[in-house]
């Protein structure tokens, strides 16, 4: 994720890049950044000139942000994912071949800086030089920065320079920064989910495993939370010796039928438990040996069985950092859920204004935790004062709203809970 400086950025660091190497091999060389037509007005007479001609969308991650809602992997917000083209020109005493010798120079560099390091991002945004660029986040984009070299014919190179530039050809190279993605301000917009549905029964997949389905003792379309019972269904799942394995936990269930096992999930420790998709399995024990033989039991496990946990919202808190001018707030949100958050499990919070007069909302990923932890901190930035409902996605994996259910309220049937007040 990186914002609107990313492109200045980009072209500050080759620049940088260029000009500590060169100028180890060749004294008083400069780097500019000028329109080519430009080279010779005020330029040194031994120079290097890296103009960024052209930029192109990003073939590959062109339609990254055309699926907002999938669970894990997406930006909260739109992505703009660019090529950046670069021509590198060289001029100087041809006698002495000049332009030659820089050329092989400029080649060598960015052969050994194919790739753009985080570190030297961050030389680049701390030389006083780029001050202008200091609010650069480049070095937060998850994609990887290349330069590469690109092949260009003797025709093509001659109509770029007669196109674009319109001024006499010089000894010159192409190259390719590829990718670099830009951030929009404006988060996606998610609606409220439907609270209640009345599908048709659903006929579970006959298959070979034992597990065939897992889901609430609430019914089959309820959700799966941290308080809830289980029922396992499937075939032959009763045995003399019969537990249940879910996050690497074992544990005997309170009832267990040939068809049917039921298990309690707060039977279960916390520090077993995560939010998003777990792996169930059943666990049947054989003895080894006689009875007085303490030779163990030998465990018959079943197939794999998913089943997605979703968490819940326990305690919220709010620190409110300033009041700006333009009246949007900027706070710091605490959440405690009834689930361990993992160090690599990814956390969004959805927040949707409790209003029918063109509601806003906002979407904020959490930082990555050190530790796991119930507890989860959002930075949020830019929110209109008013009354949210939130809603918290960890992996994928989200909490759900109360209702109110007070016929003689005059919110009867909307979404109440959690919410918050900023004001």
């Amino acid at each position: 994720m990186s914002n609107y400086l990313a492109v200045a950025t980009v072209t500050a660091i080759l620049q940088r890049i260029l000009q500590s190497a060169v100028q180890l091999d060749i004294d008083g060389v400069r780097v500019t950044t000028l329109q080519p037509r430009d080279i010779g007005n005020g330029t040194p007479e031994t120079g290097i000139n890296l103009f960024l001609y052209h930029v192109a969308r990003n073939p590959a991650l062109n339609n990254a942000d055309a699926t907002p809602f999938r669970s894990k992997g997406t930006p909260i917000k739109r992505q703009a994912a660019v090529d950046l083209y670069y021509m590198v020109s060289f001029y100087g005493n041809d006698t002495e071949l000049m332009p030659q010798r820089l050329l092989g120079s400029v080649v060598r560099t960015f052969n050994d800086y194919s790739v753009i390091s985080v570190e030297a991002i961050q030389e680049a945004l701390a030389d006083p030089t780029y001050r202008f660029l200091e609010d650069s986040n480049l070095a937060n984009q998850f994609q990887q920065l290349l330069v590469v070299p690109l092949e260009i014919n003797l025709d093509n190179l001659s109509k770029v320079w007669s196109v674009f530039f319109q001024a006499p050809y010089m000894l010159s190279l192409v190259y390719k920064v590829t990718v670099v993605t830009i951030d929009g301000d404006e988060s996606f917009k998610r609606a409220l989910p439907v609270s209640d549905c009345n599908l048709g029964g659903v006929v579970p997949f006959p298959n070979r495993p034992l597990v065939e389905q897992v889901v609430s003792a609430t019914g089959k379309l309820e959700p799966i939370l941290a308080s809830s019972t289980l029922q396992i269904r499937g075939k032959h799942l009763a045995s003399n010796i019969t537990q249940v394995r879910i996050g690497g936990f074992e544990l005997s269930p309170s009832e267990v039928s040939e068809n049917q096992i039921t298990l309690i999930l707060a039977d279960v420790p916390v520090d077993f438990l995560r939010a998003g998709v777990q792996s169930l399995q059943v666990i049947h024990r054989i003895p080894i040996g006689t009875a007085n033989a303490n030779n163990g039991n030998r465990a018959v496990d079943s197939n794999v069985a998913p089943f997605v946990l979703r968490p819940s919202i326990k305690q919220i808190n709010i620190e409110q950092q300033n009041r700006p001018m333009d009246e949007l707030r900027s706070l710091v949100l605490s959440l405690q859920v009834d689930v361990m958050v993992g160090i690599k499990q990814r956390v969004v919070l959805v927040m949707n204004e409790w209003s029918i007069d063109t509601p806003i909302g906002y979407q904020f990923e959490a930082e990555s935790l050190n530790i796991d932890s119930d507890t989860i901190i959002f930075y949020l930035t830019g929110v209109k004062p008013a009354t949210y409902l939130l809603r918290v996605q960890i992996d994928g994996a989200e909490s759900l709203l109360s209702s109110d259910r007070d016929e003689t309220s005059t919110t009867y049937g909307w979404f109440n809970a959690p919410r918050i007040e900023i004001s």
